[in-house]
């Protein structure tokens, strides 16, 4: 480990903290152009990294009663077919075209919460 991974991982868990989600928005890039890890892997990895912090987020805010287990699992079922397609679907695109259409993805995103 160095210290440059650990950063990206403390940023990545603390703005995932404070705004519940965020943290594949930092990560993929900062595997991608930090770390050269190739885009498919990023994203791939970046699921992976995202299930340590989530679990612990997800304590917290079940602890300070500001979670909806009804919502949670209702979300669940959709997000979980949702994403056993996006996995499969994932090797169709290059990396370029992947990484376009995240950058798309990410630009929308945050038009969407300004506006």
């Amino acid at each position: 480990m160095n210290l440059k991974t650990i950063l990206i991982g403390f940023i990545t868990g603390f703005i995932n903290g404070i705004f519940g989600s965020g943290g594949g928005t930092v990560l993929v890039p900062s595997l991608n152009n930090i770390l050269k890890i190739e885009e498919h892997k990023s994203h791939a990895t970046t699921l992976s990294i995202i299930i340590f912090f989530t679990i612990t987020s997800s304590f917290i805010y079940i602890k300070n009663n500001i979670y909806d287990l009804n919502i949670t699992y209702k979300v669940a079922i959709g997000s979980t077919i949702g994403g056993v397609i996006g996995a499969k679907l994932l090797n169709k695109f290059s990396g370029k075209k992947l990484r376009l259409l995240f950058g798309i993805f990410m630009i929308l995103a945050s038009l969407r919460m300004v506006f």
